[in-house]
């Protein structure tokens, strides 16, 4: 028997030399570094350079290598990533060697970096080489360093888990939104496909996102697109024709477009081209079929790319209106000199007629569509008004939606109130308008002859103008001007017999307000004024259900309520808050002799007073009778003292003018502090209310804190 041996090609020895030296050299740099190699700077000599030399080129090779097998789709083995790895692994431990531990962490980053962008089996090898090499640089020198191997191997073991971990998490999440992507088409597809017989269809399912006025829509555009692709496949059969084709006019009436189409040929024109050239520019002009046919093929033909075939026989008819408007052509077309004949012609025109029907109800599919989205915002903006609670919310929601309905540039809202017998307007919200136009929030101005002040003096919507009239006509007052708006339109906000303010509508379109839109936006505005008299209502009564009637501060029950919620926090936070009770000092005797209404004169001043002093903070309230009560969060001992002793000054020195003359009145005061003195809410209170009363015993016109109070007692009991 003869035996054959297969004596291996130059080629590929020279390939099996060249892929063996990435690992060659990592393992050389492995022995070097057993060795002692790489031990610092002042070690290096040509063997190092060497191995880091051939290092590099190996790391460069094995990347190489990977970048050519992933462009041609092959697959990268196990090989591949411990080759381009180890060759890494190498370098970082040579820099860790010659740079010291301090310099480690390249080894974590480098290790978490594999580990999340290699095969698991590849980066756990790599982890296994790199507790290998950290075994060699630390155990083998000259100073055996277990601690620090074991803290290195604790910690790669951690960054290449915990990077393993959270890898395979998020792309087990991605597989599951893929999938999940992939279920949802597919189930809008099944949807699709039942739906497509409109709504009549019977069907209770409905697309996610979509209601069934939607579906109808998406469904009769498939149903008229499928039309007319069958109507030129008729004409297809019927004619024997290689292209027919609908052409579209564009909206500048100057080039065509592509509607639909049954070729075999792959050079139909896709984008617009010139509609006034060739044969189909005199079929537009003429407004006429055009028949054409020639052995040695026609010219003018232009719905074909450059490389198109040459057409012989040639049939086009406009697509035209009843009022005599074109719309477009269809073009059939042959590839063999057989003309057309008369009854090609009629054929054609009435498939022209089928195309264009079908374009008409795609066109009243389209308005439609545009009807319901507008009237799907409309009754979403109505909602949000009878949603809103506060005047604020109700001029955003009012706003808002006008802009979106209309397509606005600039929309404000404005109120009217009476101010000694006169009219005054404010500005409340505004949108549309520069920063230096959003300062304008908030401002007022008298009643005059601009355009709001005489919707609300006349409660009728003002007419549109022109630009012209517009730019000379005052919309606020003279000092507010508003340029460059086309179309204006200014709605009286009235509920009831009131006229609450005016809605102001504008845009930079003279077209912007047709007259659907109009009566929309003049419901919406009858809408927000009935919400902003609700949300005015429910302040007022909330105003009145919170606060005092004569002095305007809160009342004793909300001084409640808010004084828990202000302690609450303070003991969450460990945080200092003080509480002060003050009195008008002889009250009695200012009723008794000046009468009540100047002590309610007396009371309102005194509650004035308070009030300007207090921070924004803090929370003022009547106490009843004559005494009031201030929480102050965040405040000390130290804090509430200055603050009491301010209001005590200035009450001090008021002078209120009475029928029988000046009067001046003094206050006492009285502070307990959280958690100094005490940690509940009512403790605070009748430590307070102590600090008052030893106040008003020792001498009034005095504010006195718990130590002060505590201190007087004790020299009280020792001059006992």
């Amino acid at each position: 028997m003869t035996s054959l041996s297969v004596v291996p090609s130059p080629a590929k020895l020279v390939r099996a030399f060249f892929r063996a030296i990435p690992a060659a050299v990592a393992l050389a740099t492995f022995v070097h570094l057993a060795q002692g190699g790489f031990r610092g700077l002042h070690t290096l000599g040509w063997t190092e350079a060497a191995l880091v030399m051939g290092l590099l080129v190996g790391i460069g090779m094995a990347a190489w290598r990977r970048a050519m097998r992933s462009s041609v789709g092959a697959v990268i083995d196990l090989r591949d990533d411990l080759e381009l790895g180890g060759g890494l692994i190498s370098a970082a431990f040579i820099v860790v060697a010659i740079g010291g531990g301090e310099l480690f962490p390249i080894v974590y980053l480098l290790m978490a970096f594999l580990v999340a962008f290699l095969p698991r089996n590849a980066g756990m090898t790599l982890l296994g080489v790199a507790l290998v090499y950290d075994g060699l640089v630390t155990l083998g020198g000259p100073v055996v360093n277990v601690t620090g191997f074991l803290t290195h191997t604790l910690f790669l073991a951690l960054f290449a888990g915990l990077y393993h971990l959270v890898l395979s998490a998020r792309m087990a999440v991605a597989k599951r939104a893929e999938s999940d992507a992939v279920q949802k088409r597919i189930r809008e597809v099944e949807e699709r496909a039942r739906t497509f017989r409109l709504v009549s269809s019977g069907t209770q399912d409905s697309f996610s996102g979509m209601n069934s006025d939607e579906k109808w829509l998406v469904a009769s555009v498939k149903e008229i697109e499928g039309a007319v692709h069958a109507a030129l496949e008729i004409a297809e059969t019927g004619l024997r024709t290689d292209t027919c084709a609908a052409f579209l006019l564009t909206s500048d009436d100057r080039s065509l477009k592509l509607y639909d189409c049954r070729s075999a040929s792959e050079r139909v024109q896709r984008e617009k081209f010139n509609a006034g050239e060739g044969i189909i520019g005199g079929v537009l002009k003429r407004r006429a079929p055009v028949r054409m046919n020639s052995p040695q093929g026609l010219k003018g033909v232009t719905y074909y790319e450059g490389g198109g075939p040459t057409v012989q026989a040639l049939l086009a008819v406009p697509i035209l209106e009843g009022s005599g408007l074109v719309r477009g052509v269809l073009v059939a077309d042959k590839l063999k000199n057989e003309p057309f004949t008369d009854q090609d012609e009629k054929m054609l025109t009435t498939i022209a007629g089928e195309v264009l029907r079908s374009i008409e109800v795609e066109r009243v599919m389209s308005y439609i569509r545009k009807t319901r989205d507008e009237k799907d915002r409309f009754f979403r903006a109505i909602e949000e008004l009878n949603r809103a609670g506060s005047p604020d919310q109700v001029f955003v929601a009012v706003l808002e939606a006008t802009r979106q309905l209309a397509g606005l540039d600039f929309c404000a809202v404005t109120l009217v109130s009476e101010q000694e017998g006169k009219r005054v307007h404010r500005v409340m919200r505004m949108t549309g308008v520069t920063a230096q136009g959003k300062a304008l929030e908030g401002r007022t101005f008298q009643d005059n002859n601009g355009l709001v002040a005489n919707v609300v003096r006349y409660g009728a919507p003002l007419p549109g103008r022109d630009i012209k009239a517009m730019d000379r006509q005052v919309i606020f007052d003279e000092e507010t001007q508003v340029r460059g708006l086309g179309a204006l339109k200014i709605f009286p906000l009235v509920a009831g017999d009131r006229i609450l303010g005016t809605l102001v509508a504008g845009s930079r379109k003279k077209t912007a307000f047709e007259q659907d839109v109009l009566r929309m936006i003049e419901v919406i505005a009858i809408q927000a004024a009935q919400a902003v008299l609700r949300a005015q209502l429910y302040e007022q009564m909330e105003r009145m259900a919170t606060t005092d009637g004569l002095t305007g501060l809160l009342n004793h029950r909300t001084f409640q309520s808010r004084a828990d919620d202000i302690l609450a926090q303070a003991r969450r936070y460990n945080r200092k808050c003080s509480i002060m009770l003050t009195d008008v000092d002889h009250f009695k005797s200012v009723n008794d002799t000046y009468g009540h209404p100047t002590g309610d004169q007396v009371l309102k001043g005194v509650a004035r007073i308070i009030k300007t002093l207090a921070r924004d903070t803090d929370v003022v309230a009547r106490y009843g009778g004559e005494e009031f009560v201030m929480v102050m969060p965040e405040t000390d001992v130290q804090g509430a003292k200055i603050i009491a002793e301010r209001i005590r000054e200035a009450v001090m020195a008021e002078v209120f003018q009475t029928e029988m003359g000046p009067l001046r009145i003094t206050m006492s005061l009285g502070i307990a502090t959280f958690p100094d003195n005490a940690m509940e809410k009512q403790q605070m209170i009748d430590l307070a209310d102590q600090c008052l009363y030893h106040s008003k015993r020792n001498g009034r016109n005095q504010s006195v804190t718990v130590a002060q109070m505590q201190g007087g007692r004790k020299l009280q009991a020792v001059a006992e």
